[in-house]
């Protein structure tokens, strides 16, 4: 028999328990094994909840029952969860996990503890919610080398982007309404300020690259500074704003970051609209990949987590290693990388074009006689700064980068 404890009864958590109560009998026939939930952890009392015989308040009871072997923490955070995750591991559990910041700040040292104790760490519901991407990956490691993900990891951002590019809405008035929908927290600035997408866009980077690539070492531009003009510009280009998170590797270094870009319609993120998450990867042997879905929701990603538990049951999958941190960061310097941006300015044609040379300019209906807009050449992020610091600059948005592009 094996014995399986939920850590939280939220969104996921409950949608976990259903999930799996609903299908026990096809988890039982599939693994060969006897298999239940017998602990659910939450601080709060749930009395007419069906499952209210399983619920504890004391995490020393699960760790210290020898007849649990899976641990799904679905908590959030990374304080007492990653007190339990550690713990858990310690004591020859394999654990499974939605928390996408637990994993992008923490995930290195719990692979490592869990590799000590022969036990398993999966977190496939960290990165897209329902959408399988962290053991696909981990699968074309084995036989390709990935050399570039990009993608819209964010489903709040994802959905007012679109309302604004499509229906002329004001970024305030689109969030509000995201709120209402449930689309976004009453505190939004995990989504609407990158940080969501920075967790993610650092999982699947660490998966690629073999170390343990940290937030903090990510540059990260959320989305508070798009305006309706901008997305104007966007389609006069020929193309949307979307966030995007990407990783590109250059030889042993990691060029990570999460910003608005300008995306062409030719690209397969450009059509990714509303609440959807999609995920383009490149191999050198595969080609170009892309993984799409809900990349939220309570059973998108509780059927994600129910995935890791029947897999850990298993015990079928190991862990991959990632390195932990050295003294030096192996993501290079993304001010120093250069790119294409879009600029929008209080400026006439004749001075831009004395300050970036062969620029391509952009028109949109009703613009005031003094706003221009562009698309300067290749340059970096601090050059642009330095060229900008004596021009009233309206909008900066990168110009993303083509994966058949040859950059160095």
């Amino acid at each position: 028999m094996s014995k399986i404890a939920i850590l939280g009864f939220g969104t996921v958590g409950s949608g976990t328990v259903e999930v799996f109560c609903k299908n026990k009998s096809n988890y039982c026939k599939n693994t060969g094994k006897n298999l239940d939930i017998k602990y659910i952890l939450d601080i709060r009392d749930f009395p007419e909840s069906p499952y209210a015989d399983k619920f504890i308040k004391d995490f020393n009871v699960i760790v210290n029952d020898p007849e649990v072997t899976v641990v799904a923490e679905l908590i959030g955070g990374k304080t007492f969860a990653y007190d339990c995750v550690k713990r858990a591991l310690e004591a020859g559990k394999s654990v499974v996990t939605s928390n996408k910041e637990l994993v992008a700040t923490k995930g290195a040292e719990l692979l490592r503890i869990a590799a000590e104790h022969n036990v398993n760490f999966f977190f496939e519901a960290s990165v897209g919610g329902g959408i399988p991407i962290i053991r696909p990956l981990q699968q074309c490691l084995m036989s390709d080398e990935i050399t570039s993900i990009a993608g819209i990891l964010n489903g709040t951002t994802n959905y007012i982007l679109t309302k604004m590019l499509k229906e002329g809405a004001e970024f305030a008035e689109v969030l509000a309404k995201a709120q209402e929908l449930g689309y976004a927290e009453s505190d939004p600035e995990a989504d609407v300020g990158g940080g969501d997408a920075c967790r993610k866009i650092c999982i699947l980077a660490s998966l690629i690259f073999g170390e343990h690539i940290y937030p903090e070492d990510v540059y990260t531009e959320g989305i508070t500074s798009i305006t309706k003009e901008d997305a104007e510009y966007a389609a006069n280009w020929g193309g949307v704003i979307k966030l995007i998170a990407s990783a590109q590797k250059f030889g042993d270094c990691l060029e990570i970051v999460v910003c608005p870009c300008f995306v062409p319609v030719e690209s397969q993120l450009s059509g990714v609209d509303d609440v959807f998450n999609a995920i383009l990867v490149k191999g050198t042997a595969t080609g170009e990949v892309v993984f799409y879905g809900r990349g939220a929701g309570k059973y998108p990603t509780a059927s994600a987590v129910v995935a890791d538990i029947l897999n850990a049951v298993r015990n079928e999958s190991k862990n991959i290693i990632w390195k932990e941190k050295g003294k030096e960061s192996c993501v290079v310097d993304y001010e120093k990388q250069k790119h294409r941006f879009y600029l929008r300015a209080n400026a006439d044609k004749t001075k831009i074009s004395g300050l970036f040379g062969d620029v391509s300019f952009l028109a949109r209906q009703n613009a005031p006689e003094s706003e221009t807009a562009f698309i300067t050449p290749e340059i970096s992020r601090e050059e642009l700064n330095e060229k900008c610091k004596n021009m009233n600059v309206l909008g900066k948005i990168q110009i993303m980068y083509a994966f058949d592009e040859e950059r160095t």
